[in-house]
């Protein structure tokens, strides 16, 4: 028998029962996925020479954040998720920070590892060029290598004096010399080409992203200032030599100049 048009039949009715309960659901918060941190390493394409630096801010519970850090840690030194090496580790009060280098398709999985439990803060990923620099560092390698293919030739000459060929050889070991500095500065920046630099700042929840910079800005003061001494003796060292050597030119100088003026009165 028919049912009237404003009365659902038991099996709509159970239809519809059991679409609202699955609607219902489908809304509860617990049943949500967590939202995972997803950061993807970058490599150079095209002929580019970029060496590539991601910096995340990680909020986390207080308890976790010394825990995430050595599993961080120790799944970068283990080559866990790949070639990584441990550049830097902070840990103050209630923070910690890490920085490593790792191959770029070990960044998402260590990131995600870093930040499960938690949400993603502040995030930059920047860029360096190094085209003009590994350019440079080839140049100069050409360079040295023409030269040293000189001197080679000049030292097979059978008319060579013993004092001349002593003079070749010093000439020699300082352009070998030369030639392994370039090549430890090459392979650096193959390094960073072929890898990318991840900086993680743990945080616990809540913290705002402004103390979290003002933090990190007073606890890098130090490495800056001794930094900058060091850059300042680095280039003292360079002019101290000439200051060495026109120190006494100047006393000349005056001297002479004193003598003349003497002689005119």
């Amino acid at each position: 028998m028919r049912q009237q048009d404003g009365n659902p039949t038991p099996l709509r009715a159970s239809v519809l029962i059991l679409l609202a309960g699955m609607a219902l659901s489908a809304c509860s918060p617990g049943n949500h996925p967590s939202s995972a941190v997803t950061v993807n390493g970058v490599k150079s394409t095209g002929g580019a020479q970029l060496a590539y630096e991601h910096e995340l801010d990680l909020k986390l519970p207080q308890a976790l954040i010394e825990p995430r850090l050595t599993a961080t840690r120790e799944a970068c030194e283990s080559a866990r998720f790949g070639t990584c090496n441990v550049l830097r580790i902070e840990q103050r009060a209630n923070r910690a920070e890490i920085t490593v280098r790792i191959a770029p398709s070990g960044v998402e999985p260590l990131v995600s590892m870093a930040a499960e439990g938690g949400e993603l803060g502040q995030r930059v990923t920047s860029a360096e060029d190094l085209a003009d620099a590994v350019d440079d560092v080839r140049r100069r390698t050409e360079r040295l290598k023409a030269q040293q293919q000189r001197l080679d030739t000049l030292a097979t000459r059978t008319d060579i004096s013993v004092g001349d060929l002593i003079a070749l050889s010093k000439e020699q070991a300082g352009i070998e010399n030369d030639l392994q500095a370039l090549a430890q500065v090459a392979a650096g920046q193959q390094m960073r080409l072929d890898t990318n630099r991840v900086t993680l700042n743990f945080a616990p929840t809540g913290s705002s992203n402004r103390s979290s910079q003002l933090g990190r800005a007073f606890s890098n003061m130090l490495d800056n200032f001794t930094s900058g001494v060091v850059d300042a003796l680095e280039k003292f060292s360079y002019a101290f030599p000439f200051i060495v050597l026109t120190f006494p030119l100047v006393m000349l100088w005056v001297w002479l100049w004193r003598k003349f003026i003497r002689r005119r009165a």
